[in-house]
């Protein structure tokens, strides 16, 4: 069993920044791949970036390439995504989720364990 919990949002202007964490706690962290997903209002939910056990791999949504960085510290137990140059769209909820399986994964469906995701509002 793996517990997320996610960090870093809030309101920010268009074409800001912000820092987005993930802590896990549970079993060994370096077993999991990771990704970033989020979820506006009256959409589904989508990927916006995975990264494989080591860091070695990494996948981003072309809406988001060029602009977000996802990142990992197995030693802290923690994932990252950096954001830059925000946009209003990129307006959601963000999640963090957990595979158990340690090479990149893009599905929803791949992820076994989700956070409860923590809100980025971007004003134009």
């Amino acid at each position: 069993q793996v517990q997320l919990v996610e960090s870093g949002g809030g309101l920010v202007q268009a074409g800001g920044s912000l820092r987005l964490s993930c802590a896990a706690s549970g079993r060994t962290f370096s077993s999991y791949a990771m990704g970033w997903f989020r979820q506006a209002p009256g959409k589904e939910r989508e990927i916006v970036a995975a990264i494989n056990w080591g860091g070695g791999s990494t996948y981003y949504a072309d809406s988001v390439k060029g602009r977000f960085t996802i990142s990992r510290d197995n030693a802290k137990n923690t994932v990252y995504l950096q954001m830059n140059s925000l946009k209003p769209e990129d307006t959601a909820v963000y999640y963090c989720a957990a595979a158990s399986i340690r090479r990149l994964i893009t599905t929803t469906t791949g992820y076994d364990y989700w956070g409860q995701g923590t809100q980025v509002t971007v004003s134009s």
